[in-house]
């Protein structure tokens, strides 16, 4: 919210200086975005009359004006503004003064007349970003008064981003309350004193949605003029509020959400209908709303409406088709609480979103609507006048939010807050708070007031002491407490080592949210079903992801678009899996290859990472666990992979995770250039708690015996592995494969596999017999269980 502190001064004065109630405001929760001029820099500005127009001898469109700005002689001043008129109090700029910019005004002759300064328009003076002919000054503007000082531009525009939960300052009557409160200030209430009806007219009002809208007042004003203006001072209020000025009863609407924080409207009398209904929207019912554009109203709308259509999307914004025009002289007015609950969200679903909707989302005081109308009221008449009828008042009492009381325990405000405070000064605060307080055994039952929809819980009650009382005045004290040493099991899988492992091969650390979309969730993991969330930040964050997958390849197309071609990146982080027993947190760690398999460089030519590439990574990981032979690569169909190039990851026989090329139809749909390998490992498995054993180096020398077996295409390396090791005793120290063929003088559908066997005894040398016998038993098992023979 941006205010003026001139105007919030008006309210209370606290003997502190503009940066000092900025800190303050911030301190008390209220953070200060910005404290600004009210006005750029400007000096030697008065306000003028303009006596008498003459045509410039040799200008078409310029004008010689004379003008008494209280001196001697009246002066004489060309001007080019259209709007120029006999009789206007306009500012101007005499010799001398300074505009913004560092503009200077000097004598000057314009087309062979002198000219003895310039009329300013509102854009020129830095009031406004642009203007239309020369800023028109009321007929009260004193003639010769320095115009900065008259109209009070010495001010400053403070800007509070306040939290959802503090609507209730919203307004210069929150914000003084809140400012008296820190200072102790005391507070000066404008005459809000109720108008009288003078006329009998009224429009009766039914509440249809009780729950929505458990309280709507109107008042009819008739006979308002429609020529009237909105006061210099008002128009400046609005302004330093960052609001524009349109109209007096529009004007007057956005004073008074400004001032008390009640969102009005006002309807052109002569287009509503009969009663005024506040109901639900029937479907299909479509309004054209002040900002013309058109909407198709939803079932769950609360509208305003009268007897044959709806007028207004309660707490949102009006239709055009009621508002008040140049033309209006019979207005209704409206103030009304709408429930949050019936309003939060809506705004936005119609890609809306206004002062009132802001406001009525955090919730408005439910006794302020009275009050609004009133003054809404007796500004209205003083501005434009009319004649008002009396106020009409729908009410559902059991609809309105009720403050319920909280108890307050005085030990437990020691306990939260780290210091101990003396009985009367938390009385006090809570009363200059506005809370009503009846003493109980140990504390105080207090009941908030009606503005404050933040205060659910006894320790919200404490935070309000807290920042009331100064957080700067709570001493600093060290925590004291004991640590306890946890032992970690020196087998234990760190995932530390694992994440810096992974840098160390070429990977970069991202991280993701745990929010997806629930389009890409279901074609990475469809056999789940993801919790949604009730209230996402967007439609493409609306579901708990299973997998580390959509965060990563989304985090690659993002990476892709800003021409990284060679993407290597790892997340570790909880998956959300629901279970029977329901939603099951676990920890897991992915990463994905696209690009690449190096960097650019002159010593190798660049290769595409392939599947082997990001398996030799995982390996890597696999391998800090002190025990990889437990795992295997499986290979199996995922439906977010490739099926002929994708694996389960199991350890002892469990799935715990995958690896493999993205489906290329997967690809295509998230516009990735290149083939992308991704791997994902549930950690919780990887924590076997092997610790590292000594093993001596045999002083015998090692063997090493090449054969070359030709096996059924489908049998990997590791079924060969596995069998191999299982004949070859303790002899077998290492098996390498170095070669792979299939082609000429190897028959369809078979392929030969080179092997180099490593032999080594711990205790001898090995003899010719020993190595031969050891051969022949590998060669012998894998011929019986993989059907293998030697190559010719």
């Amino acid at each position: 919210m941006r205010f003026s502190e001139a105007w919030l001064r008006e309210w209370v004065n606290p003997p502190v200086d503009t940066q000092t109630l900025a800190d303050q405001l911030s301190m008390a929760g209220l953070e200060v975005d910005a404290v600004e001029p009210a006005a750029a820099a400007f000096s030697g500005v008065v306000v003028g009359l303009v006596q008498a127009l003459e045509q410039h001898p040799d200008a078409q469109k310029l004008r010689v004006c004379t003008v008494d700005v209280g001196g001697d002689e009246p002066l004489q001043i060309i001007c080019g503004a259209a709007n120029v008129a006999a009789g206007m109090r306009v500012p101007v700029a005499t010799i001398g003064a300074r505009l913004p910019g560092d503009f200077k005004i000097k004598k000057a002759k314009l087309r062979g007349v002198q000219s003895f300064g310039m009329i300013c328009s509102a854009s020129e003076l830095g009031l406004a970003e642009s203007s239309e002919g020369i800023l028109p000054l009321p007929e009260d503007a004193p003639i010769g008064a320095d115009f900065r000082a008259w109209l009070g531009l010495d001010d400053h525009c403070i800007e509070v981003d306040l939290t959802p939960d503090r609507g209730d300052c919203l307004s210069i009557a929150g914000l003084a309350r809140e400012v008296g409160v820190i200072n102790r200030a005391a507070l000066t209430r404008p005459d809000f004193a109720p108008v009288a009806p003078a006329c009998d007219d009224r429009v009766e009002v039914r509440l249809l949605a009780e729950e929505a809208c458990p309280r709507y007042l109107c008042r009819v004003v008739r006979g308002i003029d429609p020529a009237a203006a909105t006061p210099m001072w008002m128009q400046e209020r609005l302004r330093r509020s960052g609001v524009r000025a349109i109209s007096p009863v529009v004007d007057v609407t956005n004073y008074v959400l400004l001032e008390l924080g009640q969102p009005l409207h006002g309807f052109d009398l002569a287009r509503v209908e009969g009663e005024i209904q506040v109901r639900m929207a029937a479907p299909g019912e479509r309004l054209v709303l002040l900002d013309d554009s058109e909407i198709e109203l939803r079932a769950d709308t609360l509208v305003i409406a009268d007897a044959s259509r709806p007028l207004a999307v309660a707490g949102i914004m009006g239709g055009a088709g009621s508002g008040v025009g140049a033309d209006t002289r019979d207005v209704l007015l409206e103030s009304a609480f709408f429930s949050p609950l019936a309003v939060s969200g809506k705004a936005r679903s119609y890609g809306l979103h206004t002062d009132s909707s802001h406001r009525f989302e955090r919730g408005v005081d439910p006794e302020l609507q009275r009050q609004a109308i009133e003054r809404a009221t007796a500004l209205l008449l003083a501005i434009a006048g009319g004649t008002p009828g009396p106020v009409v008042e729908a009410v559902a009492e059991s609809a309105l939010p009720q403050r319920a009381a909280l108890t307050l325990r005085e030990a437990r405000v020691g306990q939260v807050l780290g210091v101990a405070l003396e009985r009367e000064t938390i009385v006090d605060i809570l009363e200059r708070l506005g809370m009503t307080l009846e003493t109980v055994e140990g504390g105080w039952r207090v009941t908030p007031p009606s503005a404050r929809f933040d205060l659910l819980h006894e320790v919200d009650l404490i935070a309000d002491i807290g920042r009331i009382y100064g957080y700067d005045n709570i001493p600093v004290r060290q925590a004291t407490t004991n640590s306890a040493m946890r032992p970690v099991p020196e087998g234990a899988f760190e995932t530390d080592r694992a994440r810096l492992a992974l840098v160390d091969r070429g990977y970069h650390e991202v991280i993701t949210y745990s929010f997806v979309g629930p389009e890409l969730q279901a074609r990475i993991d469809p056999e789940r079903e993801p919790l949604k969330l009730a209230n996402p930040i967007s439609s493409e964050l609306s579901c708990m992801r299973t997998s580390l997958w959509p965060g990563l390849l989304q985090c690659a197309r993002h990476n892709q678009a800003r021409q990284q071609a060679r993407v290597r990146i790892f997340e570790s982080g909880l998956r959300f899996i629901p279970e029977s027993e329901g939603l099951a947190q676990r920890e897991a760690i992915g990463g994905l290859s696209l690009g690449a398999v190096a960097p650019e460089q002159w010593g190798q030519g660049e290769r595409a990472a392939d599947f082997f590439d990001l398996k030799a990574d995982v390996e890597a990981l696999l391998a800090l666990t002190g025990a990889p032979e437990r795992f295997a690569f499986v290979a199996a169909a995922h439906p977010a992979l490739h099926p002929g190039q994708s694996a389960r990851i199991d350890c002892d026989g469990a799935p715990i995770g995958w690896i493999g090329m993205l489906h290329p139809a997967l690809a295509a749909e998230l516009d990735l250039d290149g083939n992308a390998f991704l791997f994902e490992l549930e950690l919780a498995p990887l924590d076997l708690g092997v610790a590292p054993r000594f093993s001596p180096i045999s002083r015998f020398p090692s063997i090493r015996r090449d054969l070359a077996i030709v096996v059924d295409a489908e049998i990997d390396f590791a079924a060969v592995a596995a069998c191999a090791r299982a004949a070859g005793s303790e002899l077998l120290r290492d098996l390498v494969l170095f070669d792979v063929y299939a082609g000429d003088n190897i028959e369809k559908g078979r392929k030969s596999l080179a092997l180099g066997l490593i032999l080594q005894a711990s205790s001898q040398t090995l003899t010719e017999e020993v190595i031969d016998d050891a051969v022949g038993r590998i060669l012998a098992r894998l011929t019986s269980e993989l059907d293998a023979r030697l190559r010719d």
